[in-house]
Parts: structure tokens; sequence; C-alpha cells
């Protein structure tokens, strides 16, 4: 390393010369590696002479994570007894976390103790420490939208890290990662940051990351990445690669970001984020040109949800928001990130385009609602669905046994989406089986339930009741009022097992 970096110095000082010999004497400006800076900011060596001393202090702190979950493949026919069984699996999986407390608090990503279909908690989570010592561990409490978890083992006097105070990293920083990839246990990459604030277009509160060359693959999700003062800086979270290992492009959450995630779950409080209601999309060059609007500045209004924050300040389909309370938005400071970390009940200002002229709009910020909510605002009737085989609540659980089918609450988003009138009331079908009398009727994902027995079913326990109450007058099937795209509604019979 010190032949290589003496090298460079040689070449830097040739090309010192050359340019003094042709640099005006009145005082050009100077190239940015000929200042005389440059050797008092690196050291002769050009890096740390090693990272021993301070992984010996750090490596204690960080843990493996491994997981244990029963997955329901699907099901099968006992030939004897004439009834269903399920098919199930048990799945393993796993990654790093750290701890933050001598009491046995540990920092995780969300993704390493979730699992299933619907990235539902996994059944059990062992944590190890680095002597060897065996825990199982508590999930206190997780964050989808942040991708975090923090999780609790019951112990005492154990070792811990803590966060950076505040983000100091800049680009071209030494940083430390330690996890456990590819099961290997305990492992120490170092590298440098190669960019703060990455914007990888995934929208919400936390599209923003410390990039890095420190080499990350999988199972180091989760662990700490550590500036040379031994603070954990971000944690580790995914990597980009064509080959599904590291190449040297990977991804950390930043402390900041996490540090009030965390403090939320320790506490048991829910994770508040801004929200306007609104469907966005980002005014590239075609958009703009449309629009005569200059590209990559502010988001295009592409739905207003009713009742939500965006409608109650006025906000209108086909408005361009281009500041938020002062803020321009850009494709690296996009509207829902300014929103998401912007305080439910705050009111700020909206300065958008309008048919060409500017406009002023004060919103009073929202509360963004659960992900599991909002994932209903994105139901495709085309999407191809399996019925779940663990459904989460009892009603559900009666009304895939009796009638074959998932279902869930319309809302004026699924409405839309499968073309019904916004302000329906009733169930919209997920999923039907093709071995239930339903599914053999034609019943699909999409159609809506409106009523059962002739009773308005709006909620899946009316659902499970109405069919209840028949089984418990003697019938055999129960009488679904269905509604489906470009028709009026129809009557079908359908039996319940």
């Amino acid at each position: 390393m010190r032949y290589v970096y003496g090298i460079t110095s040689a070449l830097l000082a040739g090309g010192t010369a050359l340019a003094l010999v042709t640099q005006s004497p009145l005082g050009a400006q100077v190239a940015q590696n000929e200042s005389s800076e440059i050797a008092k900011v690196v050291p002769r060596s050009g890096a740390p002479e090693s990272f021993a001393d301070l992984v010996e202090q750090l490596q204690p702190a960080v843990v493996n994570i491994s997981t244990k979950q029963e997955v329901t493949l699907g099901t099968r026919i006992n030939p004897f007894a004439g009834t269903r069984e399920p098919i199930t699996q048990e799945q393993q999986g796993g990654g790093s976390g750290f701890l933050i407390s001598t009491d046995g608090y540990i920092v995780t990503n969300n993704h390493v103790i979730s699992g299933g279909p619907r990235g539902e908690a996994v059944n059990q989570v062992t944590v190890t420490l680095t002597n060897q010592k065996e825990y199982r561990a508590t999930i206190i409490g997780r964050d989808v939208a942040s991708d975090l978890a923090l999780l609790k083992i019951d112990a005492t006097g154990l070792p811990f890290v803590k966060f950076a105070d505040k983000s100091t990293g800049r680009v071209g920083d030494w940083v430390v990662a330690i996890g456990n990839p590819l099961g290997l246990g305990s492992t120490v990459t170092a590298g440098i940051i190669s960019a703060v604030q990455r914007n990888l277009g995934q929208g919400g509160a936390y599209d923003r990351y410390i990039q890095t060359d420190t080499a990350i693959n999988r199972g180091n999700s989760g662990g700490p990445l550590f500036d040379l003062q031994g603070n954990v800086v971000g944690i580790n979270n995914m990597l980009i690669s064509p080959v599904g290992a590291n190449i040297g492009v990977n991804f950390a959450i930043p402390a900041e970001a996490a540090i009030p995630v965390i403090n939320a779950l320790r506490a048991g409080e829910k994770v508040q984020r801004g929200y306007l209601g609104i469907g966005i999309a980002p005014v590239d060059e075609d958009l703009a040109a449309a629009l005569g609007l200059p590209k990559d500045r502010g988001e295009f209004i592409q739905r207003v949800e009713p009742a939500q924050a965006g409608e109650k300040a006025g906000l209108k389909r086909g408005d361009v928001v281009t500041k938020v309370n002062g803020r321009e938005v850009t494709p690296q400071q996009t509207l829902s990130y300014i929103v998401s970390n912007t305080k439910p009940g705050t009111r700020i200002p909206l300065e958008i385009i309008r048919d060409g002229k500017p406009l002023t709009l004060n919103v009073l910020v929202g509360t963004r609602p659960p992900e599991e909510e909002l994932a209903g605002t994105n139901f495709d009737p085309e999407e191809e669905q399996a019925v779940p085989e663990d459904p989460t609540g009892a009603a559900d659980k009666a009304i895939q046994d009796e009638l074959g089918l998932s279902v869930q609450v319309v809302t004026p988003d699924i409405a839309r989406a499968v073309g019904v009138d916004a302000g329906t009331k009733g169930l919209v079908i997920g999923a039907a089986s093709a071995n239930s009398d339903a599914g053999r009727k034609g019943l699909r994902r999409g159609d809506v339930i409106l009523s059962a027995n002739r009773t308005p079913v709006a909620t899946s326990d009316a659902l499970a009741k109405a069919v209840a109450d028949a089984k418990r007058a003697g019938r055999d099937a129960v009488l679904l009022e269905i509604l489906r795209r470009g028709g009026p509604s129809a009557f079908i019979a359908v039996r319940v097992k």
C-alpha cells in the first residue's frame, strides 16, 4: 500500500511541476489535487495501520440472528378421514444485529425477522453472541416502512454500542462493517463512504441511504456500520448486484433515520409519519413538455384521496407541487420524502402550479396509515392470488374454511381499481379456491360481495356471521349478492362446507 501511494505522490509531484511552468503568473486557479491541504489531510500511510484495536472493542456487541418459521405450502386431502390437512415446511433464515443496551435490546432489520407470504413475524428468533452464548429473543417491535426491528434477550451486563450523535460522515470517510455473512459467523470488512443521502427512487420517508463499498453480503443485513470512532453511523440493509453477491455497491440506513424509529419501538409507540393522501408521478421529460414546465422539478398529482389532508387543503388532480414548506421538490428531494418526514399535525405551505399558474396552499399534514392498510390502495384485480393458508383473524378463517374465499373490506381506492362506484360498501374477493363451490361457480378476484342472505356485509365479521347463521338454521348454502365491473349485481347461491 505504501508503495502504491509512493508512486502516486511522485506522479502528482510531476504534474505539479508541469502546471507551474504553464500557469499564468497572475494567480490562475489551482487544481484540486495541487492544494497544499492534501498533504495535511492524507496520512503518510494512506490508511489506518490496522483496524484490530477498534474491532476488538466493537465485535462483542454484534450478534448473529437465526430464525425459524412454519410456512404452509398448501393442503392435501387425507384419504382415510376425508379431511383437509395443511402441508407445512420449516423455513430458516437470519442475519445480523447489535446490542444497544447492557440489558439486551438489539437492533436489526425487519426483513431479518420476517417471513411468510405477507411478511409476518417469524415464530422463533435466536440470538448468538460472539462468546457462543445463545438466547431466545422477543420481538419488541418492528416497522415495515423503515425496515427496522427491535429485539430483547433476557440478560444483563452485556456489551453494547451507541449510535453516532449526529451525521458527520463524508464521502471518502473510512467505515467498518461487522456482521454474519453467508453463515460464516462474525466477519469484519472495511471500506469508504461512497455517497451520503443516496436516493434509490423507492419513495417514502426512508429512501435515503449511506452508500459504501464495504463488502456486504447476504447475512450482513441488520448489522452495524461503524465510523473510526466506534460509533454506529448506519445499519447495513441491502446491496445492488447483478450476480447476487457483493460488487461494492452497498447501502446502510443512516443512524439519524433509525434513532427515532428505535426509540418509538422501545417505548411501545407506533412510528408516525406525515401523509397527504395523494398519488404522485415525477415530472419527467415528456410530462414536462406536455405541461410546459422544466423537467425534474416538482411532482404531478395523479389522484387525491377523499377526506385526506391533500383534499382538505384544496389539492386537485393535475396540480404540480413544486415546493413543500420552502423546500424544492426534485428527484433527489422527493415530495413523499419531505412529507413523510414532517410531523403529523404540522401546517405547512405547498407551492403548486395549476393550469400554468403558481398558487400557494396551506395543508395540515395528516398521519400516514399502516402499511397493510395502504397496500389495499394498490389492489390489482388482474394479479393472480392464491387463497392464504393462514388467515390472521377468526372471521377470515371461517370465511376461508366455509366458502373457500379470502376477502377484504372495499375502500374507495379498491372500488376504483375493480371498476365499481367509489362509495360501494362490501367485501372484495382477494382469491377464490378452485376446489370450492364459489370457485366452481365463477367467483374470482375483484368481485365484490354486497350482501349475504339479503343482509349487507361490509366486514369479515358480518359475512362470517351470515354463514354461521345459515348453518345453524340447517341450510347448506348462503345467498351472496355479487357486483362485478360493468354490470348490475347478481345473486349466486354458494354452498358452504
